[in-house]
């Protein structure tokens, strides 16, 4: 079920979170009925909106007065769930947030398709703000998030994946867009080079931290709090951080036995799987490389003065490593 409680980090901006939440319905509106119907579907989905409240905190902490934060933070939550629609179609997944994906209910090609609207609906919006480096940033990141996926499709079943390339998947996968929220935010509150940059920072360390913590509670979450099944990306044959580690530095016999699991794609050995990870501290090293990059996004954060909105951005880089789904 979704998480109705609101998280201590929104709370100062709930009013432009549901003005936000608002636009969001209203730009979601097709004449196209089953495009209306799958969008509605996969955004009220549940989960935080984290990406969208990025926008929100960022401009108010640099100080911003307007009103283009809004549709700046639906635009990016129009990305966000384009890029969910399409993923589950090429992972065959059948199950986000504890509710049954799009593509299992309505099949694949409706799913692409409607990804594709949210898309373009995404850059007719950003048109619209007639602000030309907020358009390059979006387009840009956009690019680099697609090239990300296609990356993380190439290593599907590679037992032989290292670290470094593991980490610009994320990079470019996961982290690239909360970047592209904190960073539009700063240029749309016209803040100076500098706090542009720190914010940059802020967005591309939280979103790594974000996925490696993701990483780890594949092995060690609650699968009804997190509404997918323990193992899903081992299952699905992708080489995540924990295994990653425990190739490099585990037994023999563990290292033989992961890279089998990457290979097949298979839970058969889910629990052998998860003791070896143990075994080697793949998941404390996971864990300690999240600490690390939510530490540096919090240093990014010295860039913006005093405000309840930098507290709120300290405390969803705390949130993201000590969250339990």
């Amino acid at each position: 079920m979704p998480d109705t409680k609101q998280p201590s980090f929104q709370v100062v901006v709930l009013d432009d979170f549901e003005r936000v939440n608002t636009c969001i319905r209203e730009r979601l509106h097709s004449d196209v009925s089953l495009v209306s119907k799958i969008s509605s579907y996969i955004i009220q989905s549940g989960g935080k909106r984290l990406r969208p409240l990025l926008v929100l905190l960022t401009a108010r902490a640099c100080g911003y007065k307007g009103v283009d934060h809004i549709p700046l933070a639906a635009i990016i939550e129009f990305l966000h769930t384009a890029t969910l629609l399409h993923d589950d179609v090429v992972d065959k997944s059948d199950l986000r947030r504890g509710r049954d994906t799009a593509n299992a209910l309505w099949g694949n090609a409706p799913s692409v398709l409607v990804g594709d609207f949210l898309y373009s609906r995404a850059f007719q919006m950003m048109v619209k703000l007639e602000n030309f480096q907020l358009l390059k940033i979006l387009a840009d990141a956009t690019n680099v998030i697609a090239e990300g996926e296609v990356m993380q499709l190439m290593n599907v079943h590679n037992a032989n994946v290292t670290q470094a390339h593991y980490m610009d998947v994320i990079r470019c996968k996961t982290a690239k867009l909360f970047e592209a929220s904190t960073y539009t935010a700063s240029v749309l509150a016209c803040a100076d080079k500098t706090t542009e940059n720190a914010m940059a920072e802020y967005g591309n360390c939280l979103g790594i931290a974000f996925q490696l913590v993701d990483d780890l509670l594949d092995y060690t979450g609650d699968s009804e709090a997190m509404g997918k099944n323990l193992g899903d990306d081992l299952a699905e044959g992708k080489p995540t951080l924990p295994l990653i580690y425990t190739i490099a530095n585990g037994k023999p016999e563990h290292k033989a036995l992961v890279r089998q699991g990457i290979q097949k794609g298979s839970l058969e050995s889910i629990s052998a799987i998860v003791e070896a990870v143990r075994d080697c501290g793949a998941l404390d090293y996971t864990a300690k490389k999240a600490q690390y990059y939510a530490s540096k996004a919090a240093d990014a954060l010295k860039a913006l003065p005093a405000s309840e909105y930098r507290e709120a951005m300290e405390d969803l880089a705390r949130f993201a490593i000590e969250r339990t789904h």
